[in-house]
């Protein structure tokens, strides 16, 4: 696997007793998560002050035309974020996903495209309707026909794909909604909360919809009760993952999605941050190794396992007793981890133009706490990470002089 050196067991903490997180302010965000969400607002309109929509998509296009997809769907992302709304923009980035094999997030796109707020609420009410009709029906069937049609699998035109699935991701995709584009409608957290639980009934043991609820549990400040849904949601497939003889590609993972219970890899990457903000770092390094070893040219998943293996070494460093030479080797051995991971991270974000201010101000400050960049780090790395890349003052130029020509 490019750029994660293999063989080498990487420091793991102990599991604490669970504890509750510090949360405040609106929709239980943190102060950490209030600035980040600032910032992001900031480069948005930073954004739009210095580029139109229509160059970004120039970009975009010219950028396709290449099959530069990685950097396609950067300057796609910014339009996007312009114009939230934009259908041109919409369909560019969908078949963008398209290309790079996320299509569970093609699908959601092209839905967007079409729907959006209530309206999209609407429709995937209707859709329940129609699959709960096909249930009872089915209900009915097997009733009349005994317990060897009840044994059957549920099928809808064919497919053993169950309908109780398919209505369960339904309300949690309805709960999505309410979590981003309705978050400010009147009784919107009540209606999210509302959807999940119907979820559950249809499918309780769905690791979405668990992770769905605990995500709303912990922005509602309940965070035992969120970590518990939490854990619940990821020993439904993380134990599975681990013990397969050999870790799946991202590609694989994505294509067998609606047979497992193996959430999509996005879905995952939230996983690892709900398990860091509950403390849970132990499983979140677990998470995390996964995720890199499917994909190892994602700069978020490189930077939360820097992250996670500094906020080890910080635990480990508040426990108020004499450490023995053994913890403190490990302490050590958890600096140099978050180092690695975070000097990767930072390189990999200049390699692929990434346009994420708070994620690359939140690694610097790291790094500088750390004893700055990890020396000689391009050596152990798959070259394909650093291809291209050469140490410059320029380096942040490169993607203002694309959009200049």
């Amino acid at each position: 696997m490019g750029g994660q050196t293999k063989g080498k067991k990487k420091s793991k903490a102990r599991r604490k007793d669970p504890r509750s997180n510090g949360g405040s302010g609106l929709a239980g965000l943190s102060p950490q998560d209030r600035m980040k969400l600032k910032m992001q607002e900031k480069a948005k309109k930073k954004t739009a002050e210095k580029y139109t929509v229509e160059q970004l998509l120039e970009k975009t296009e010219e950028c396709m035309d290449s099959l530069e997809f990685e950097m396609a769907g950067r300057f796609c992302q910014r339009a996007l974020e312009v114009e939230p709304d934009n259908l041109l923009t919409l369909d560019l980035l969908g078949h963008i996903h398209s290309e790079l094999g996320d299509t569970q997030r093609a699908k959601e796109i092209s839905f967007r495209q079409i729907h959006t707020g209530q309206e999209a609420v609407q429709y995937y009410t209707k859709g329940v309707q129609i699959l709960l009709c096909m249930l009872e029906k089915h209900a009915q069937a097997t009733a009349g026909a005994g317990a060897e049609a009840a044994a059957s699998p549920l099928q809808d035109s064919g497919s053993e794909i169950p309908i109780a699935r398919h209505v369960c991701v339904a309300y949690c995709s309805v709960a999505e909604i309410y979590f981003t584009d309705l978050c400010m409608e009147e009784r919107a957290g009540d209606q999210c909360r509302e959807a999940i639980e119907r979820a559950l009934t249809y499918q309780p043991d769905n690791p979405e919809a668990l992770q769905l609820m605990a995500s709303y549990l912990f922005s509602t400040e309940k965070n035992q009760e969120g970590k518990e849904y939490l854990m619940r949601s990821v020993d439904a497939w993380l134990p599975a993952l681990k013990q397969s003889e050999a870790p799946p590609s991202r590609e694989d993972v994505e294509e067998e999605h609606t047979q497992s219970d193996i959430p999509p890899y996005e879905s995952r990457i939230t996983t690892a941050k709900l398990l860091i903000e509950a403390e849970e770092y132990e499983t979140a390094v677990d998470v995390l190794e996964g995720l890199l070893e499917e994909d190892d040219e994602v700069v978020q998943v490189w930077y939360l396992s820097g992250w996670v293996c500094y906020l080890q070494m910080e635990e480990r460093r508040r426990e108020e007793r004499e450490e023995s030479d053994e913890e403190r080797e490990e302490c050590e051995a958890l600096k140099e981890a978050a180092r690695s991971y975070l000097t990767k991270a930072k390189k990999l974000y200049v390699k692929l133009h990434c346009d994420d201010g708070p994620i690359l101000e939140h690694m610097e400050q790291l790094l500088v706490e750390l004893g700055g960049e990890t020396e000689g780090e391009e050596e152990e790395t798959d070259p394909a990470l650093d291809e291209d890349f050469e140490p410059s003052s320029d380096d942040e130029e490169e993607e203002e002089d694309a959009m200049e020509h």
